[in-house]
């Protein structure tokens, strides 16, 4: 642990410190837009980073992604099976009601209800025991030393709110109707949604309420959602804005030479990748009727060396990116440099497809986010143009990341053939990628709920289980390394690259740039 809260660190830019005596606004634009107000509607970065502002879990991260204490103050193993966490006292949600022990069972029930994206953060195992207002064990079939590293992104909410307001029932990513959690917000953190447009205009106010000491001065954010490089980029040149992320890698030195900004680049821990579907017998979307040619490992291995990775590092990332073998970030994984990447091979694909029955290639399906990734739709594009120099002709469904969503995931009925997704594991552990990525899933979710494509290895679903409970490191890391080799030698994904992380800032504006890329309001000052 100490190797590796040292190796993230090193890989976080913080601009700054000290807080300014007067209060500021703050405005930022981000890519993509902030859609529902339930934290466990999505389980994806930006969304429950934004949301990290008004709602706060158990625990939380720090500059240095360190665990600190948060909601809960404190906790202890009483034994393997049971842990007590003491919540902490005198908090207050943003409605004025108090925060307890009644919140946490509450939210553990909801967050692993239909409709949630975050059922993984509590495993359907686990009991919830209140000890008394302000103490609550968590009692589990089996030792699990990290039960709590994903729970800075599991937010607690109020109990009594949620049910006065007939929102019990999650809003899933593909509900259409929204209910009241999903259009207002009320948690225990530094700032308060005051107003929420979705996809127009988000604004928070700080929560003078708010238990800790607060070492930001920010009095207001505004939040605005834009899609467009050059716009965002634009904007924060004339000083419209005082952050915009990400920004393209070819505005870096743009940004840089202007008098007043900066570009802040950095390591982040996402892995962009491939997933391709090897569950259902027909894909949706081909012209290959009758069977699923992604079924077959030699077909999956072709895709994998048709695609040039370096050409991609190059031309569309500008070399903010780093080539990745397996599906998390070498930062995270010390037996990382043990694997290679299958060679870029036109060749080679070529001659798999042929002997998998398909010489003259296929047609395919892909579905890709324009507006969430760095250069997602522009990697899509690169992907199709060199499946095509090998006989797969790619109809590429690029959309904005709330119908990209609604479709792809498990709410969406896992429509898709072939898809782009990025992962962060929560944890910063590998049992993260495995449980949430790699393990076998049924139809509707249950399972891996972001193993889209839908293959299943029984002995990765074997180890994964003895990865979380194993505590010796050389062990534990020994049986990763097992499990990620079975999904390398079977081309069960297509990994790509880590992205980099590159953010505008104003030369007014001192904040935090983490390495998992969530931006928090409580590590801002403004000049």
């Amino acid at each position: 642990m100490n190797k590796k809260s040292i190796v993230l660190a090193a890989a976080l830019l913080m601009t700054g410190t000290g807080v300014s005596v007067h209060a500021e606004t703050l405005k930022y634009a981000f890519q993509g837009s902030l859609n529902a107000l339930d934290p466990y509607s999505l389980n994806e970065t930006f969304t429950l980073s934004s949301l990290g502002n008004a709602y706060e879990g158990l625990v939380r991260r720090g500059p240095d992604l360190v665990i600190e204490p948060a909601l809960a103050e404190s906790w202890e193993v009483l034994e393997p099976t049971r842990w007590r966490f003491h919540l902490r006292k005198g908090v207050k949600f943003h409605n004025g009601n108090d925060f307890n022990a009644e919140d946490v069972a509450f939210s553990v029930d909801r967050v692993r209800s239909e409709g949630s994206d975050l059922t993984t953060r509590v495993g359907a195992d686990v009991k919830v025991e209140i000890v008394d207002d302000y103490t609550v064990d968590f009692v589990l079939t089996g030792p699990n030393p990290i039960l709590h590293y994903e729970w800075d992104t599991f937010y607690i909410m109020d109990k009594e709110w949620t049910t006065e307001n007939d929102a019990v029932k999650v809003t899933s990513a593909s509900d259409t109707t929204p209910n009241y959690a999903a259009l207002h917000a009320n948690g225990t953190g530094p700032f308060k949604i005051a107003s929420h447009e979705a996809g127009v205009k988000t604004v928070y106010e700080k929560f003078d309420g708010w238990w800790d000491e607060a070492k930001h001065n920010i009095d207001t954010v505004e939040f605005t959602p834009i899609s467009s490089d050059a716009t965002r980029v634009a904007a924060l040149l004339s000083g419209e804005l005082d952050m915009v992320y990400p920004i393209p890698v070819q505005d870096i030195k743009r940004i840089n030479d202007n008098a007043g900004t900066v570009a802040l680049t950095g390591p982040e821990l996402r892995t962009i990748f491939l997933g391709m579907d090897q569950m259902r017998d027909e894909l949706l979307y081909s012209d290959v009727k009758g069977k699923n040619p992604l079924k077959d490992a030699r077909v999956r291995k072709a895709f994998y060396q048709a695609i040039d990775i370096e050409g991609i590092k190059k031309k569309v990332m500008r070399d903010l990116s780093t080539p990745s073998a397996i599906m998390i970030s070498p930062f995270l994984f010390s037996k990382s440099g043990e694997f290679e990447r299958y060679p870029y091979d036109p060749d080679a694909a070529k001659a798999l497809l042929a002997d998998a029955g398909y010489a003259d290639g296929f047609s395919i399906g892909m579905d890709c986010p324009n507006d969430r990734y760095v250069n997602d739709e522009a990697i899509c594009q690169a992907v199709a143009a060199m499946l095509a120099r090998v006989g797969v002709k790619v109809d590429l469904n690029a959309q904005p990341k709330a119908k990209y969503f609604a479709k792809v995931l498990a709410s969406g009925g896992f429509d898709t053939s072939l898809y782009l997704l990025g992962w962060t594991p929560g944890s910063l552990d590998s049992w993260n990628v495995l449980s949430n990525l790699m393990n076998c899933r049924d139809e509707a979710g249950k399972g891996s709920p972001f193993n889209l494509g839908g293959f299943c290895d029984e002995k990765i679903d074997s180890l994964t289980k003895d990865i979380l409970v194993e505590i010796d490191p050389e062990k534990r890391d020994g049986l990763i390394a097992e499990a990620f080799k079975i999904s390398h030698d079977n081309a069960y994904y297509i990994p790509l690259h880590q992205q980099g992380l590159a953010w505008g800032v104003s030369d007014k504006v001192k904040l935090v740039q983490r390495a998992d890329n969530q931006f928090k309001f409580r590590f801002v000052t403004k000049n």
